[in-house]
Protein backbone atom coordinates (compact mmCIF):
# COMPACT_ATOMS: atom_id res chain seq x y z
CA UNK A 1 0.00 0.00 0.00
CA UNK A 2 2.89 2.33 0.78
CA UNK A 3 4.42 1.91 -2.67
CA UNK A 4 1.03 2.31 -4.37
CA UNK A 5 0.73 5.63 -2.54
CA UNK A 6 4.16 6.66 -3.80
CA UNK A 7 3.07 5.83 -7.35
CA UNK A 8 0.16 8.27 -7.06
CA UNK A 9 2.34 11.04 -5.66
CA UNK A 10 4.92 10.41 -8.39
CA UNK A 11 2.28 10.68 -11.12
CA UNK A 12 1.08 13.99 -9.72
CA UNK A 13 4.64 15.34 -9.77
CA UNK A 14 5.62 14.01 -13.21
CA UNK A 15 2.43 15.13 -14.94
CA UNK A 16 3.24 18.66 -13.81
CA UNK A 17 6.71 18.40 -15.37
CA UNK A 18 5.37 17.01 -18.64
CA UNK A 19 2.70 19.70 -18.86
CA UNK A 20 5.18 22.45 -18.10
CA UNK A 21 7.51 21.19 -20.84
CA UNK A 22 4.78 21.40 -23.47
CA UNK A 23 3.21 24.69 -22.35
CA UNK A 24 5.78 26.89 -20.58
CA UNK A 25 7.26 29.93 -22.29
CA UNK A 26 10.82 29.30 -23.48
CA UNK A 27 10.46 25.51 -23.80
CA UNK A 28 11.15 23.86 -27.16
CA UNK A 29 7.51 23.06 -28.10
CA UNK A 30 6.41 26.64 -27.46
CA UNK A 31 9.38 28.08 -29.35
CA UNK A 32 8.53 25.84 -32.30
CA UNK A 33 5.03 27.32 -32.27
CA UNK A 34 6.53 30.81 -32.18
CA UNK A 35 8.69 30.10 -35.23
CA UNK A 36 5.77 28.63 -37.14
CA UNK A 37 3.57 31.59 -36.22
CA UNK A 38 5.91 33.94 -38.06
CA UNK A 39 4.77 32.52 -41.42
CA UNK A 40 1.03 32.83 -40.90
CA UNK A 41 -2.03 31.42 -39.19
CA UNK A 42 -2.04 28.15 -41.16
CA UNK A 43 1.39 27.04 -39.99
CA UNK A 44 0.51 28.14 -36.46
CA UNK A 45 -2.56 25.88 -36.45
CA UNK A 46 -0.65 22.94 -37.90
CA UNK A 47 2.16 23.27 -35.37
CA UNK A 48 -0.29 23.67 -32.47
CA UNK A 49 -2.33 20.62 -33.47
CA UNK A 50 0.70 18.41 -33.97
CA UNK A 51 2.33 19.49 -30.70
CA UNK A 52 -0.89 18.97 -28.79
CA UNK A 53 -1.29 15.48 -30.22
CA UNK A 54 2.33 14.60 -29.50
CA UNK A 55 1.88 15.73 -25.89
CA UNK A 56 -0.38 12.73 -25.27
CA UNK A 57 2.53 10.28 -25.66
CA UNK A 58 4.44 10.96 -22.43
CA UNK A 59 1.32 11.44 -20.31
CA UNK A 60 -0.45 8.28 -21.47
CA UNK A 61 2.71 6.20 -20.99
CA UNK A 62 2.92 7.64 -17.47
CA UNK A 63 -0.73 6.73 -16.77
CA UNK A 64 -0.21 3.21 -18.10
CA UNK A 65 2.86 2.62 -15.95
CA UNK A 66 1.09 4.06 -12.91
CA UNK A 67 -1.94 1.79 -13.33
CA UNK A 68 0.24 -1.22 -13.96
CA UNK A 69 2.60 -0.45 -11.07
CA UNK A 70 -0.05 0.33 -8.47
CA UNK A 71 -2.01 -2.79 -9.47
CA UNK A 72 1.15 -4.88 -9.10
CA UNK A 73 1.69 -3.55 -5.57
CA UNK A 74 -1.86 -3.86 -4.21
CA UNK A 75 -4.36 -4.87 -6.90
CA UNK A 76 -7.37 -2.75 -7.79
CA UNK A 77 -7.37 -1.30 -4.29
CA UNK A 78 -3.81 -0.12 -4.89
CA UNK A 79 -4.96 1.73 -8.01
CA UNK A 80 -7.65 3.46 -5.97
CA UNK A 81 -5.11 4.32 -3.27
CA UNK A 82 -2.76 5.79 -5.92
CA UNK A 83 -5.58 8.01 -7.17
CA UNK A 84 -6.40 9.02 -3.59
CA UNK A 85 -2.79 9.93 -2.87
CA UNK A 86 -2.84 12.22 -5.90
CA UNK A 87 -5.92 13.92 -4.52
CA UNK A 88 -4.05 14.61 -1.27
CA UNK A 89 -2.43 17.57 -3.07
CA UNK A 90 -5.74 18.92 -4.40
CA UNK A 91 -5.58 22.14 -2.37
CA UNK A 92 -2.22 23.07 -3.87
CA UNK A 93 -3.36 22.14 -7.38
CA UNK A 94 -6.48 24.29 -7.06
CA UNK A 95 -4.37 27.22 -5.91
CA UNK A 96 -2.09 26.76 -8.91
CA UNK A 97 -5.08 26.51 -11.24
CA UNK A 98 -6.57 29.74 -9.87
CA UNK A 99 -3.41 31.73 -10.66
CA UNK A 100 -4.24 31.82 -14.40
CA UNK A 101 -7.60 33.63 -14.33
CA UNK A 102 -6.37 35.97 -11.58
CA UNK A 103 -3.41 37.06 -13.72
CA UNK A 104 -5.64 37.34 -16.79
CA UNK A 105 -8.11 39.56 -14.93
CA UNK A 106 -5.25 41.71 -13.68
CA UNK A 107 -4.17 42.31 -17.26
CA UNK A 108 -7.71 43.26 -18.26
CA UNK A 109 -8.02 45.68 -15.36
CA UNK A 110 -4.66 47.25 -16.25
CA UNK A 111 -5.76 47.77 -19.87
CA UNK A 112 -9.19 49.17 -19.03
CA UNK A 113 -7.65 51.51 -16.44
CA UNK A 114 -5.24 52.98 -19.01
CA UNK A 115 -2.24 52.11 -16.87
CA UNK A 116 1.27 52.59 -18.35
CA UNK A 117 2.44 50.15 -21.03
CA UNK A 118 5.04 48.56 -18.75
CA UNK A 119 2.25 47.42 -16.41
CA UNK A 120 0.54 45.60 -19.25
CA UNK A 121 3.84 44.02 -20.25
CA UNK A 122 4.27 42.63 -16.73
CA UNK A 123 0.72 41.29 -16.60
CA UNK A 124 1.25 39.64 -20.01
CA UNK A 125 4.20 37.73 -18.55
CA UNK A 126 2.11 36.72 -15.56
CA UNK A 127 -0.70 35.71 -17.92
CA UNK A 128 1.69 33.47 -19.82
CA UNK A 129 2.71 31.78 -16.58
CA UNK A 130 -0.97 31.52 -15.69
CA UNK A 131 -1.67 29.61 -18.90
CA UNK A 132 0.93 27.06 -17.86
CA UNK A 133 -0.37 26.72 -14.31
CA UNK A 134 -3.92 26.28 -15.63
CA UNK A 135 -2.71 23.53 -17.94
CA UNK A 136 -0.90 21.86 -15.03
CA UNK A 137 -4.11 21.88 -13.00
CA UNK A 138 -6.03 20.30 -15.85
CA UNK A 139 -3.32 17.69 -16.35
CA UNK A 140 -3.52 16.80 -12.69
CA UNK A 141 -7.30 16.33 -12.92
CA UNK A 142 -6.95 14.16 -16.02
CA UNK A 143 -4.30 11.99 -14.36
CA UNK A 144 -6.43 11.36 -11.29
CA UNK A 145 -9.41 10.49 -13.49
CA UNK A 146 -7.33 8.04 -15.51
CA UNK A 147 -6.16 6.23 -12.38
CA UNK A 148 -9.65 6.19 -10.90
CA UNK A 149 -11.16 4.72 -14.08
CA UNK A 150 -9.66 1.26 -13.54
CA UNK A 151 -10.95 1.06 -9.97
CA UNK A 152 -14.38 2.14 -11.20
CA UNK A 153 -14.33 -0.58 -13.84
CA UNK A 154 -13.52 -3.15 -11.19
CA UNK A 155 -16.45 -1.92 -9.11
CA UNK A 156 -18.72 -1.99 -12.17
CA UNK A 157 -17.80 -5.59 -13.02
CA UNK A 158 -18.45 -6.66 -9.43
CA UNK A 159 -21.75 -4.79 -9.23
CA UNK A 160 -23.15 -6.11 -12.52
CA UNK A 161 -21.91 -9.66 -12.00
CA UNK A 162 -20.32 -10.00 -15.44
CA UNK A 163 -17.12 -12.02 -15.88
CA UNK A 164 -15.32 -9.26 -17.76
CA UNK A 165 -15.44 -7.21 -20.93
CA UNK A 166 -14.69 -9.39 -23.97
CA UNK A 167 -14.16 -7.30 -27.10
CA UNK A 168 -14.29 -10.43 -29.26
CA UNK A 169 -18.08 -10.16 -28.99
CA UNK A 170 -19.61 -8.10 -31.80
CA UNK A 171 -21.92 -6.02 -29.61
CA UNK A 172 -19.14 -5.28 -27.11
CA UNK A 173 -16.76 -4.14 -29.85
CA UNK A 174 -19.50 -2.03 -31.43
CA UNK A 175 -20.18 -0.34 -28.10
CA UNK A 176 -16.46 0.39 -27.73
CA UNK A 177 -16.47 2.35 -30.99
CA UNK A 178 -19.67 4.16 -30.02
CA UNK A 179 -18.07 5.17 -26.73
CA UNK A 180 -15.03 6.57 -28.56
CA UNK A 181 -17.34 8.57 -30.79
CA UNK A 182 -19.43 10.22 -28.06
CA UNK A 183 -16.74 12.69 -26.80
CA UNK A 184 -16.06 13.80 -30.37
CA UNK A 185 -19.74 14.45 -31.08
CA UNK A 186 -20.14 16.16 -27.69
CA UNK A 187 -17.23 18.48 -28.53
CA UNK A 188 -18.71 19.24 -31.95
CA UNK A 189 -22.09 20.11 -30.46
CA UNK A 190 -20.45 22.32 -27.83
CA UNK A 191 -18.39 24.13 -30.46
CA UNK A 192 -21.45 24.72 -32.63
CA UNK A 193 -23.28 26.05 -29.58
CA UNK A 194 -20.46 28.51 -28.90
CA UNK A 195 -20.49 29.56 -32.56
CA UNK A 196 -24.23 30.23 -32.55
CA UNK A 197 -24.01 32.22 -29.32
CA UNK A 198 -21.07 34.22 -30.67
CA UNK A 199 -22.93 35.06 -33.89
CA UNK A 200 -25.95 36.22 -31.90
CA UNK A 201 -23.66 38.36 -29.75
CA UNK A 202 -21.98 39.89 -32.83
CA UNK A 203 -25.35 40.73 -34.39
CA UNK A 204 -26.47 42.39 -31.16
CA UNK A 205 -23.29 44.48 -30.96
CA UNK A 206 -23.71 45.54 -34.59
CA UNK A 207 -27.34 46.48 -33.90
CA UNK A 208 -26.29 48.67 -30.98
CA UNK A 209 -23.65 50.38 -33.11
CA UNK A 210 -26.34 51.17 -35.68
CA UNK A 211 -29.13 52.23 -33.33
CA UNK A 212 -27.32 53.82 -30.36
CA UNK A 213 -25.40 56.93 -31.46
CA UNK A 214 -22.07 57.83 -29.92
CA UNK A 215 -20.86 54.39 -28.80
CA UNK A 216 -17.62 54.55 -30.76
CA UNK A 217 -17.02 58.14 -29.65
CA UNK A 218 -17.65 57.30 -26.00
CA UNK A 219 -20.65 59.58 -25.68
CA UNK A 220 -23.28 56.83 -25.92
CA UNK A 221 -23.92 54.02 -23.43
CA UNK A 222 -24.16 50.46 -24.81
CA UNK A 223 -26.82 48.08 -23.56
CA UNK A 224 -24.53 45.71 -21.65
CA UNK A 225 -27.44 43.84 -20.12
CA UNK A 226 -28.62 42.56 -23.49
CA UNK A 227 -25.21 41.01 -24.23
CA UNK A 228 -25.07 39.42 -20.78
CA UNK A 229 -28.59 38.07 -21.33
CA UNK A 230 -27.58 36.49 -24.64
CA UNK A 231 -24.55 34.82 -23.06
CA UNK A 232 -26.50 33.53 -20.04
CA UNK A 233 -29.39 32.12 -22.07
CA UNK A 234 -27.02 30.48 -24.55
CA UNK A 235 -25.02 28.86 -21.73
CA UNK A 236 -28.21 27.21 -20.45
CA UNK A 237 -30.11 26.46 -23.66
CA UNK A 238 -27.31 25.40 -25.99
CA UNK A 239 -25.95 22.75 -23.63
CA UNK A 240 -29.22 20.83 -23.44
CA UNK A 241 -28.47 18.67 -26.47
CA UNK A 242 -24.86 17.78 -25.48
CA UNK A 243 -26.05 17.05 -21.95
CA UNK A 244 -28.84 14.79 -23.16
CA UNK A 245 -26.37 12.96 -25.38
CA UNK A 246 -24.21 11.99 -22.41
CA UNK A 247 -27.21 10.93 -20.31
CA UNK A 248 -29.31 9.08 -22.89
CA UNK A 249 -26.60 7.23 -24.83
CA UNK A 250 -25.43 4.96 -21.95
CA UNK A 251 -29.06 4.18 -21.09
CA UNK A 252 -29.71 3.14 -24.68
CA UNK A 253 -26.55 1.01 -24.78
CA UNK A 254 -27.46 -0.70 -21.50
CA UNK A 255 -31.07 -1.38 -22.53
CA UNK A 256 -30.41 -2.74 -26.01
CA UNK A 257 -26.91 -4.24 -25.69
CA UNK A 258 -26.46 -5.24 -22.04
CA UNK A 259 -24.08 -4.65 -19.15
CA UNK A 260 -20.93 -5.94 -20.83
CA UNK A 261 -21.45 -3.68 -23.84
CA UNK A 262 -22.03 -0.74 -21.50
CA UNK A 263 -18.69 -1.41 -19.82
CA UNK A 264 -17.03 -1.42 -23.24
CA UNK A 265 -18.82 1.84 -24.08
CA UNK A 266 -17.46 3.47 -20.92
CA UNK A 267 -13.95 2.26 -21.75
CA UNK A 268 -14.17 3.92 -25.17
CA UNK A 269 -15.41 7.17 -23.65
CA UNK A 270 -12.69 7.16 -20.99
CA UNK A 271 -9.77 6.53 -23.34
CA UNK A 272 -10.97 9.07 -25.91
CA UNK A 273 -11.56 11.72 -23.26
CA UNK A 274 -8.12 11.27 -21.71
CA UNK A 275 -6.41 11.63 -25.10
CA UNK A 276 -8.54 14.57 -26.14
CA UNK A 277 -8.15 16.50 -22.91
CA UNK A 278 -4.38 16.14 -22.77
CA UNK A 279 -4.11 17.27 -26.38
CA UNK A 280 -6.62 20.08 -25.93
CA UNK A 281 -5.01 21.66 -22.88
CA UNK A 282 -1.62 21.85 -24.63
CA UNK A 283 -3.09 23.21 -27.88
CA UNK A 284 -5.01 25.83 -25.91
CA UNK A 285 -1.95 27.02 -24.03
CA UNK A 286 0.20 27.03 -27.16
CA UNK A 287 -2.51 28.96 -28.97
CA UNK A 288 -2.31 31.61 -26.24
CA UNK A 289 1.44 31.86 -26.86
Amino acid sequence: MFYATLVGLGVGYLISLFTEYYTALGKKPVMDIVRNSSTGAATNIIAGLSTGMMSTFSSVILFALAIWGSYTFAGFYGVAIAASSMMATTAMQLAIDAFGPIADNAGGVAEMSDLPDEVRERTDILDSVGNTTAAVGKGFAIASAALTALALFAAYVTFTGIDGINIFKADVLAALFIGGMIPVVFSALAMKAVGRAAMEMVEEVRRQFREIPGILEGTGTPDYGKCVDISTKAALKEMLLPGLLTIVSPLVIAYFMGAEALGSYMAGVTVRCVMGNISKQCRWCLGQC
